[in-house]
């Protein structure tokens, strides 16, 4: 599955030793442009966290799967990031205008023509 947004929060990174060794973890929370927006946490995992260096205020494609886990009767959902394309952010000034053709500008200060 993949959304479109604008990354709105990076959460602080997690870690810790599990049975499979040390692990990382880092959320982060993308808020999308729909007619409705949506606020959504994502995960990254390990290597990947590195991967996709995130800055807040940056829009990206996140390419992701939901993954739902049961401990102790209750279902956690987690949305776990496998890919992010960044977006460009950078906004286009518009160039200086100039004057049209046969513009004339009148003097400043006592200069009057008349």
């Amino acid at each position: 599955m993949e959304i479109t947004g604008r990354v709105i929060k990076i959460l602080p990174l997690q870690s810790g030793e599990g049975k499979n060794g040390i692990w990382k973890k880092q959320e982060f929370i993308i808020e999308t442009s729909a007619q409705i927006p949506r606020k959504i946490c994502f995960s990254l995992w390990g290597d990947k966290i590195d991967q996709f260096k995130l800055a807040e205020g940056e829009d990206a494609e996140v390419s992701f799967d939901l993954e739902s886990r049961e401990f102790n009767n209750r279902w956690y959902t987690e949305a776990k990031a496998w890919k992010i394309a960044k977006k460009s952010t950078v906004q286009s000034i518009p160039p200086e205008h100039e004057p049209p053709p046969g513009y004339y500008e009148m003097p400043s200060g006592d200069n009057m023509p008349f």
